[in-house]
């Protein structure tokens, strides 16, 4: 296959690979060359001396020396797992230690607010303001402050100042429902809410009053809402209980940013699982692992360099907000944008990109699709001039959009596909400076990342489809879930089907030149005469289809070991799925891929199932559809559309299968 991208020379030498590699000579006496792959297996044959060396490389400040790098546990399982023992640390140290007025700090937009940038100076002072008055309602190290602002700034000056304290973060986007909200934010007994009045998506503005009353409410540990009037400017807090204004708790008198030194083990952020089919999982991150993770993902597999302006569409809600924050710890520029990626129009953030001077632009794999099938096109424009990196994650991006960012969107542009998940908060597979791209493929294994696929007999294989394990910790695995009694849902999360290896519930195939391809999610498995299929082929041989604007498919497991696979389409505005439309999906599944692709059946739409995060629910809908009860089968909490389920109840309802 021909690559559809290749690193020049000095592209290459220019990378933060290159020169981690050097230093790896100069001070480890170890030679890899240009030769990625090489420089992986060492990775995970010497763990610990890797993991050693970004400490070392990266220059973590610890207010006291670790005495053990690694420390695994004698159990079937990876939980318990220590990493750098003994010392201590602040996340948000690291991000002030990178102030210049050479770059803004952050640069904003929003759909109601015109492109703002706020200067190192304004964000430390800001920060320290807002941790002066968190330690002065008697906010401490270990207690849970939570957000539910949408992605704008005060929301990153919130967490730097909880941050700063030793507190612990949780988030969650206004966007989703009241319930939702307390599901998560209950399990950890929160002492401090941070919140907005309302928000604005699709140019309508979504009031929040009532849901901050109904979340104060059901949250009886808060002492403190700091309310922020970012709507309504006007507005004064008065109807909301235990409130302060934003502004008056930045009148506070400042004192210098003081940082509390806390364990490497210590949690930073408690980050949730969909919860589709029960209570979300309470997954909690360490500081120091969060630390050493983000600067080996940004730093040496995202090119974050000194100056970039680093930017990842996402709201406050998804881990992807973490990610993208963490640019700060490599001396760039946070670029953030708060509203719809399709208001005014498609052109929207591109038009962002343009005008905030990006240089590293991340998205869903969805958005891209969406921009494709509208038929944007830059190449001939100098539009996107400064753009070096385009991200993808969230899905798996088809190989059709590869092609259309490289044809319409940006020749030269590294395209960086990255599959992880909230669970690391960081990617297991994702982008490389020193190696082509190929359409569909991402481009290696992420440093320490032991990932392998397994076959049914539990043995590695390249070239196959298998279950994506991890066979050794990472240190930004979860340190636990909270409020886990014997970490029993972490183990059965991970480590129930083989035994100290974490299976993550996704398919991938590992190519002959060690580049993968994620099939979509296991648990959603397609099983065609006992050959098991990724969702991701037949979503990629529909969507494809311009008549075709969403999909979902379902595989049903039947008596005497059939199964049933129907094929659920969203079709462009005005069409209707007529027997020709019908013959042209299977068509195009046969022709692409194989006769099994092909669904037993197809059916018309209004939308397809989404989760708050923005991901397809194969699994609720086919426990819907096998006549689960619905209380039992999805927690309507976690979903973007909750009314889009009333079809399949219908269908179950209708057709027994």
């Amino acid at each position: 296959m021909i690559p559809l991208w290749q690193p020049s020379e000095q592209f290459q030498q220019n990378s933060n690979l290159k020169s981690y590699i050097d230093w790896l000579i100069i001070n480890k006496g170890l030679e890899f060359g240009e030769d990625y792959h090489q420089l992986w297996q060492w990775s995970i044959d010497q763990l610990a001396v890797f993991w050693e060396t970004i400490w070392e490389y990266y220059e973590i400040k610890s207010y006291s020396p670790y005495h053990q790098v690694l420390s695994i546990p004698e159990t079937d399982t990876m939980i318990g797992t220590k990493w750098f023992e003994g010392a201590t640390l602040n996340y948000a140290e690291h991000v002030f230690r990178n102030q210049t007025d050479a770059y803004p700090a952050i640069v904003f937009q929003s759909e109601t607010q015109v492109l703002t940038h706020i200067t190192w100076q304004d964000l430390e002072h800001q920060v320290a303001t807002m941790a002066t008055y968190l330690r002065s309602i008697g906010v401490e190290k270990g207690d849970r402050v939570v957000n539910f602002m949408p992605n704008i700034p005060q929301t990153v000056i919130a967490f730097l100042a909880a941050n700063s304290i030793g507190a612990i973060w949780s988030s969650c986007s206004p966007d989703f429902g009241t319930k939702s909200v307390v599901d998560r934010f209950q399990q950890i007994e929160p002492k401090v809410l941070f919140t907005a009045d309302a928000y604005s998506y699709n140019g309508k503005i979504y009031d929040k009053t009532e849901a901050i009353q109904s979340l104060i409410a059901d949250l009886p540990t808060l002492e403190q809402v700091v309310y922020l009037p970012y709507i309504h400017s006007d507005r004064k807090g008065d109807n909301i209980p235990k409130s302060v204004l934003w502004q008056e708790a930045m009148n506070t008198p400042t004192q210098h940013l003081v940082f509390e030194s806390v364990p490497f083990e210590h949690p930073i952020w408690i980050v949730y699982s969909s919860g589709t089919t029960g209570k979300p999982k309470a997954i909690t991150h360490s500081v120091g692992g969060s630390l050493v993770e983000h600067y080996k993902a940004l730093g040496l597999h995202q090119n974050c360099q000194i100056g970039d302006r680093f930017f990842w569409y996402s709201t406050t809600g998804w881990m992807m907000w973490n990610y993208a924050l963490a640019s700060l710890l490599l001396d760039a520029t946070l670029v953030i944008y708060d509203g719809s990626a399709g208001y005014p129009n498609i052109e929207q953030l591109w038009n962002f990109a343009e005008q905030a001077h990006i240089t590293h632009f991340g998205g869903g794999a969805s958005y891209y699709i969406a921009c494709m099938k509208d038929g944007l096109n830059f190449v001939n424009s100098n539009k996107l001039a400064k753009l070096q990196s385009i991200g993808s994650t969230g899905s798996p991006l088809p190989p059709e959009a590869f092609e259309w960012i490289y044809n319409f969107v940006k020749k030269d542009v590294w395209l960086i596909s990255l599959s992880g998940g909230t669970d690391i908060c960081s990617g297991f597979v994702g982008g490389s400076p020193f190696l082509p791209v190929y359409k569909g493929e991402i481009q290696c294994r992420m440093l320490g990342v032991d990932l392998q696929a397994y076959n049914e007999e539990g043995i590695s294989v390249i070239e196959e489809l298998g279950e994506m394990i991890i066979a050794q910790p990472m240190p930004s695995m979860p340190i636990y879930f909270w409020n886990d009694a014997g970490n029993q849902r972490y183990h059965s999360s991970y480590f129930e089907t083989y035994p100290n290896v974490w299976r993550h519930g996704d398919w991938i195939k590992i190519t002959d030149r060690d580049t993968s391809i994620i099939y979509g999610r296991s648990d959603a498995t397609l099983n065609r005469g006992g050959v098991r299929i990724g969702t991701s082929e037949v979503y990629s041989g529909v969507e494809q289809l311009e008549a075709v604007k969403d999909s979902i498919v379902i595989c049903l497991d039947k008596e005497g070991g059939q199964h049933y696979m129907p094929l659920f389409v969203v079709l462009q505005d005005g069409l209707k799925l007529t027997p020709d439309l019908k013959q042209k999906i299977k068509n195009n599944l046969r022709s692409l891929f194989s006769p099994r692709h092909v669904p037993d059946a197809i059916f018309q739409i209004e939308e397809v199932p989404y989760t708050i995060s923005g991901k397809k629910m194969e699994t609720p809908i086919k426990k819907i559809l096998m006549g689960v009860p619905l209380e039992k089968a999805i927690s309507k909490g976690a979903m973007k559309n909750t009314h889009s389920l009333h079809y399949f109840i219908n269908f179950a309802n209708e057709n027994k299968i």
